[in-house]
């Protein structure tokens, strides 16, 4: 067992580190953000980097939407967040099995299998995901977690 927990608090520390690095690149944007509404644009990139219009588009789209831990590349982020709104919008109330359902659904389909979702208001978690597949945000005060674990092959 001594194997498996070191494995175990390896893990937990990377994923402590992402979280941690998560909320304060978070704290930095709003900062740039902020910034940005008040006309002091000071040291920021202007350079080819920006979405222009799309990315006006999206974060419109996404007001509310606040993500608080992240190892998933943008786009599949962005496809998470879409996801779930639409199927927020969609509900007269707030569905948590139907939404969780829904993303995961949406994953195993796109990304190949193995997608968990855990959906509420409130909960705790403590999860092994498969690298670049975590994703935790909130729209309002629904909560989701969106993570893959690694498939085997079973052996008969």
């Amino acid at each position: 067992m001594d194997g498996a927990s070191a494995e175990l608090e390896r893990r937990s520390r990377y994923l402590s580190s992402l979280i941690e690095r998560t909320k304060l690149k978070h704290e930095s944007d709003e900062i740039k953000g902020k910034n940005k509404v008040n006309g002091n644009e000071k040291g920021r990139d202007r350079g080819g980097g920006g979405g222009g219009k799309e990315a006006d588009e999206d974060l419109k789209e996404m007001q509310g939407v606040r993500v608080r831990a992240a190892d998933m590349p943008p786009e599949l982020q962005r496809r998470a967040l879409r996801c779930a709104r639409e199927v927020l919008s969609a509900m007269s109330k707030l569905d948590s099995k139907r939404l969780a359902l829904a993303l995961k659904k949406e994953f195993d389909s796109s990304c190949g299998p193995a997608w968990h979702c855990v959906v509420g208001t409130s909960f705790g978690s403590y999860v092994t995901h498969s690298l670049g597949g975590f994703l935790y945000f909130s729209v309002g005060n629904v909560y989701i977690l969106l993570f893959r674990t690694a498939v085997e092959p079973l052996e008969h």
